[in-house]
């Protein structure tokens, strides 16, 4: 693929100083970059790069202005951060819907309806009753149960496994290995210490604009349906259990554990490690930091926890600033003792 910079400015609604017609074939960073390349300076800390690299153009701020001579074409945009992650944006929309057609070996049962567009890689299988819309991506080793639905502009990478009955919508990604649709971790303690398995007759419902990273599990409900909701972003090794809800443009980071029946609201940052009990409410806009242990709602919107058990990070950092001078503490303690017991004594 090539384009002239001219080309990529109209893309980024930006201004071209220099050769309007020098033409990028790749995306790098500035300094790394050679000719045919297209960088980014957004950092003024790489700045020293733009006088040095040998990439064909640069995006910079409309308010950079260079110290000495450089040799690329620059992009002049509002925000050079952005207007390469639109860049990237668009060069994975090339890649990725490029791929058309049906590979053999594969699969797809006569009942299965599907749009214009469609790709299917080699040995993935395709249930029946399945509704797939229109250039939807389907690469190889995909497993793909019984009544399951697939919205426009949907990508499953290598090695997916939807299950029965589950509905994914539009512009959604769902990485290598990610589960969707196993059952939830549902067992029922008996007289004699064995555990009896519930059975989960529920669903999966993703909602559109959803990215789950590789090897997420997100499970069926036990009934009714456990549902991601539009433009949630979720990292790579997560679980997600069985009737879970979790509201709009919440994101989640990697190693993160729900527990069944818990709802998280809109807009939640949630980091790595985090652990949720089980049949609580996580308010929109709540901040969760690294590792936090989450053994309680939280009612209060724009809130901020850190900590296992869980506390407003404001209080949590006293504690640690405490914690870290318990040795001090100790020392001072005994000191205190050995003063009381001479008094004592004399």
């Amino acid at each position: 693929m090539e384009f002239t910079v001219q080309q990529v400015a109209h893309i980024l609604k930006g201004e071209v100083k220099g050769n309007h017609q020098v033409k990028v074939r790749n995306l790098a960073k500035i300094q790394e970059g050679k000719e045919g390349d297209i960088c980014f300076l957004s950092n003024l800390k790489y700045e020293s790069f733009l006088y040095s690299t040998s990439a064909s153009a640069v995006i910079v701020n409309r308010d950079f202005e260079p110290k000495r001579a450089y040799q690329p074409t620059l992009i002049l945009v509002d925000d050079a951060y952005t207007a390469f992650s639109v860049l990237l944006e668009e060069y994975v929309k090339v890649v990725n819907f490029s791929k058309s057609g049906i590979e053999q070996p594969s699969y797809i049962a006569q009942s299965t309806t599907y749009g214009e567009g469609l790709y299917l890689g080699a040995f993935a299988y395709i249930g029946n009753n399945v509704k797939i819309g229109e250039n939807v991506k389907i690469y190889p080793h995909v497993y793909i149960g019984d009544n399951v639905s697939i919205g426009d502009n949907t990508i499953l990478y290598s090695g997916v496994k939807v299950y029965a009955g589950c509905y994914i919508g539009s512009l959604c990604t769902i990485h290598a290995g990610a589960v969707i649709g196993s059952d939830g971790f549902g067992f029922a303690p008996q007289p004699d210490g064995t555990y009896k398995a519930i059975p989960q007759i529920g669903n999966v419902i993703i909602k559109d604009c959803v990215d789950i990273g590789a090897n997420t599990t997100v499970d069926r409900a036990m009934m009714g349906s456990t549902i991601i909701e539009s433009g949630v972003k979720l990292d790579n090794h997560i679980q997600i259990a069985h009737n879970v809800q979790i509201g709009k443009n919440t994101v989640i980071a990697s190693h993160t554990g729900i527990s069944g029946s818990t709802t998280i609201g809109e807009n939640c940052i949630i980091a790595g490690q985090v652990g949720m009990v089980g049949h609580i409410h996580i308010a929109n806009r709540t901040t969760i930091g690294a590792q936090t242990g989450i053994t309680k709602g939280v009612d209060k919107e724009g809130s901020v926890l850190l900590g296992s058990p869980a506390l407003e990070h404001k209080e949590q950092l006293k504690i640690f600033v405490l914690m870290k001078k318990l040795p001090e503490f100790k020392k001072r303690i005994e000191e205190l003792e050995k003063s009381i017991k001479e008094m004592k004594t004399n």
